[in-house]
C-alpha cells in the first residue's frame, strides 16, 4: 500500500520526545513568569530586596534616634549609679540654688534702688557742736572729713577707708574749750548714721569680730548689731595726747558710737607700745568688723534672731 505524500506518522518514542520538548518550553515560560513576578507561587526576589532595604533604613534611623536621646551620665569620684537616688533631692537642691540666686539679685536690685540703698544723712546742732554727716555702708572707702582735730580726722579716714564705707563729715565744735564735745558728739552722729543706714537688718550677718595687727599693736574687736548698746573697752595708753587728740577721748568716742547705734561693742588691746599704732588699730579693727557684720548672707532670709526683730 503506497504512503501518502505530505504526511508524517509519529511513533510512540518520537511522541514522547516531542512531549518532553513541550514541557521544557513550559518550564522556561514558567521561569520567565516567575522572574517577571507574574507567578503566584513564587516569592519575588525584587520584593525581598526592597523589604531588606526598608528594614535596614528603619534600623539605622532607630539607632540614630537612640544615640541622640541617650547621654552618658557623669559621676563624681565618690558617686555611682544608685537605684535609691531620689530625683526629688535634685529638684530641691536646684530650687534652693535658684532661690539663692534670686536673693542675691534682690540684694543687687536693692542697692541700685535709691529707696532701698543703705545710706543716711544726719544733722545735729547744739550749743557746743554743729555736725553734718553723710554715710554709705555699701561704699568704696571714699572720705572727706573735717573736725578740726588732725589726728581724729586721720582715725575717721582710716575707719572709712578700711571699712569700705563712704563718709563725708564736717564738724564745727568749741575746740577753744577742749576736744571733748567735738569727739563725743561726732561719735553720737556716726552711731546714729550707722543705725539708720543699716535699717531693719534683714539678711545681714549681725555678728563679726576682727583681730588686727599694726606694727607693735594687736587689737581685738567684736560686735553685735543687737539693738542693745554695750561697750567693753580694755586699753591702756602711755601718753595723754596723740597730736591734738586726748587719748582719754578714745573711750568716749566708742561709747557714743555703740550707744547711739545700739550695738554691743568689745575692744581689747592684746599688745602694743606706741599709742598712735594702738588707737589706729582700734579704729581699723572696728571698721573691718562693722563691714562684715553689715554684710549680707544669702542664707539669712530675715532678721538673724529667734525673736524676729532686732
Amino acid at each position: 500500500m503506497a504512503e501518502r505524500k505530505g504526511t508524517t506518522k509519529t511513533t510512540g518514542k518520537n511522541a514522547s520526545l516531542e512531549g518532553t520538548k513541550k514541557m521544557t518550553k513550559r518550564e522556561e515560560a514558567i521561569a520567565r513568569a516567575k522572574a517577571e513576578g507574574f507567578y503566584d507561587d513564587y516569592e519575588e526576589p525584587v520584593k525581598e530586596e526592597v523589604n531588606e532595604e526598608v528594614n535596614e533604613e528603619d534600623l539605622y534611623e532607630e539607632a540614630e534616634y537612640e544615640e541622640e536621646q541617650y547621654e552618658e551620665p557623669e559621676y563624681e569620684d565618690d558617686e555611682c549609679e544608685d537605684e535609691s537616688y531620689d530625683e526629688s533631692d535634685y529638684e530641691e537642691e536646684y530650687e534652693e540654688e535658684y532661690e539663692e540666686q534670686d536673693f542675691e539679685e534682690e540684694i543687687a536690685d536693692a542697692k541700685d534702688d535709691k529707696s532701698c540703698d543703705r545710706t543716711s544723712k544726719i544733722c545735729r546742732k547744739t550749743a557746743e557742736t554743729d555736725i553734718k554727716v553723710s554715710f554709705n555702708i555699701d561704699g568704696t572707702g571714699k572720705y572727706r572729713i573735717n573736725t578740726g582735730i588732725g589726728f581724729f580726722d586721720h582715725m575717721l579716714n582710716s575707719f572709712t577707708k578700711h571699712g569700705l564705707f563712704d563718709m563725708e563729715l564736717v564738724c564745727n565744735g568749741d575746740l577753744y574749750v577742749d576736744t571733748h564735745h567735738t569727739i563725743e558728739d561726732v561719735g553720737i552722729v556716726i552711731g546714729t548714721a550707722i543705725k539708720e543706714a543699716v535699717g531693719d537688718k534683714k539678711g545681714i550677718r549681725r555678728y563679726a569680730s576682727e583681730i588686727l595687727p599694726m606694727d607693735d599693736a594687736l587689737v581685738l574687736c567684736a560686735l553685735d548689731l543687737s539693738g542693745r548698746p554695750y561697750l567693753s573697752l580694755d586699753a591702756t595708753f602711755n601718753t595723754e595726747k596723740v597730736g591734738y587728740m586726748d587719748t582719754c577721748m578714745v573711750r568716749e568716742f566708742f561709747y557714743a558710737v555703740s550707744y547711739s547705734a545700739g550695738m554691743n561693742l568689745h575692744l581689747k588691746v592684746l599688745d602694743g607700745v606706741n599709742d598712735h599704732h594702738i588707737i589706729e588699730a582700734m579704729f581699723k579693727s572696728f571698721a573691718k568688723a562693722l563691714d562684715t557684720a553689715t554684710g549680707y548672707d544669702p542664707r539669712i532670709k530675715d532678721v538673724l534672731s529667734t525673736k524676729g526683730s532686732l
